[in-house]
């Protein structure tokens, strides 16, 4: 948008795209390569760590860190990434992110010690940072200005299944290629398959001017690329999606032995825990279903809201434990839809990639930096208290969405 004032019943994805390319190829091309790039950076670790520390006899804590290193490397280049993709569009942005997930991978596989291992999270860091939901949201903003909504909502469904269609592959792959030649592979894949994709299937777009500033180069970095009046509520938004990551990143890594502290034996524990996932691509299937007919602020505001009740059932110790996990994975489900819609019913189309590499940078590095507070929390206080912070985190969310509620409403 590209005055000061909101327009909510033009936020439901009704403009018109135009001659934008088919919905039916970017979308599909975009997803399948978003179920291999989660699945083979972000989710990577959670079944190759254990085969790597016993292969070479690596510190776990080392191993596992260097996904920490990778997130906040992605948090620190995205800023950098959205102006990229707003200046030039998607298409090379996201190639780029092939070609740097390829080396990382390699150097992964190669990796003669700790050090290089580590080091190899840095490039994939940067890679992550160009090649993840924020860059593929900011490509679609890009493509279909206003009217992206729909196509972000679609795109989280294939996104979610990036764990459950990887996971599996990635265990397969280790048993008969080892965790190196896992790797090797994956750096395949991402050159042979993702990089042609993202090459030729995308559309080529017109240059535009960098969206950081319109006050020259060298304000342009350190610029927020909203409209005049308008860093309030860009200050909020980046506020609430990074609590929100922060919490989700956190529970992601702790969430079994948090519930082994219930008294749970793993296998129930990982039984239990399996349910986030089903509720997850639920939510977004009926966001989808929805959409249309509400202005993305709902979307988080019902995202923070089952947040706080699957959260705080948790802590209290509630005895249905499903319910609790239901509550939780709905509302991270659509928290995903809410942190590329939202922006874009808010700020416009005409700076968003912009706008979503800033938002994502506090997120990453919150993302990065949870899961060792959350072990923190846990090792000297224990569960119940490391749940009681993340309900306060997860309350105090709700408030400040709520106030976002009411600025969004106003400037409607």
């Amino acid at each position: 948008m590209r005055g000061r004032r909101v327009s909510l019943a033009a936020a439901n994805g009704s403009a018109p795209v135009g001659e934008s390319p088919s919905r039916w190829t970017v979308v599909p091309v975009l997803g399948v390569t978003q179920i291999l790039a989660w699945g083979t950076s972000y989710y990577l670790l959670a079944v190759l760590a254990k085969p790597i520390a016993d292969d070479t006899g690596w510190p776990l804590a080392w191993i596992v860190g260097g996904l920490s290193l990778g997130l906040l490397v992605a948090g620190l280049v995205s800023p950098h990434v959205g102006d990229s993709i707003q200046r030039f569009g998607g298409r090379l942005v996201l190639a780029t992110s092939a070609v740097l997930l390829a080396i990382g991978l390699t150097g992964l596989a190669i990796s003669p010690n700790i050090g290089v291992f580590v080091a190899s999270w840095v490039v994939l860091g940067i890679g992550m940072g160009a090649g993840l939901y924020d860059a593929a949201f900011s490509t679609l903003g890009r493509i279909y200005g206003k009217s992206a909504r729909a196509t972000i909502t679609t795109l989280t469904l294939f996104g979610g299944l990036a764990s459950t269609v990887c996971w599996p592959l990635s265990a397969v792959l280790v048993s008969e290629l080892g965790w190196r030649g896992t790797c090797m592979a994956y750096a395949g894949v991402h050159l042979l398959v993702l990089f042609p994709l993202y090459l030729f299937v995308l559309p080529r777009e017109a240059s535009r001017p960098g969206g950081a500033s319109a006050d020259g180069p060298r304000k342009r970095r350190f610029s927020l690329p909203v409209p005049a009046g308008s860093k309030l509520l860009f200050i909020l938004i980046a506020l609430v999606v990074t609590i929100s990551s922060m919490i989700s990143a956190l529970l992601s890594v702790h969430l079994l032995t948090i519930l082994q502290t219930r008294g749970m034996a793993l296998a129930s524990a990982v039984a239990l825990g399996a349910m986030v996932g089903p509720s997850q691509v639920g939510a977004r299937a009926i966001e989808m279903v929805i959409s249309r007919f509400h202005h993305p602020v709902w979307t988080k505001l019902a995202s923070v809201l089952f947040v706080a009740a699957g959260v705080g059932l948790l802590w209290s110790g509630f005895p249905i434990l499903p319910l609790a996990l239901i509550c939780y994975g709905a509302g991270i489900g659509i928290e995903s839809i809410a942190r590329g819609t939202l922006p874009l019913a808010v700020f416009g189309e005409e700076r968003y990639p912009a706008i979503m590499g800033r938002i994502a940078m506090p997120s990453l590095v919150m993302q990065a930096a949870s899961p060792l507070a959350g072990a923190f929390l846990i090792d000297h206080f224990g569960a119940t208290v490391g749940l009681a912070v993340l309900f306060g985190l997860a309350v105090a969310n709700v408030l400040l969405v709520a106030i976002l509620f009411v600025v969004v409403h106003r400037r409607g």
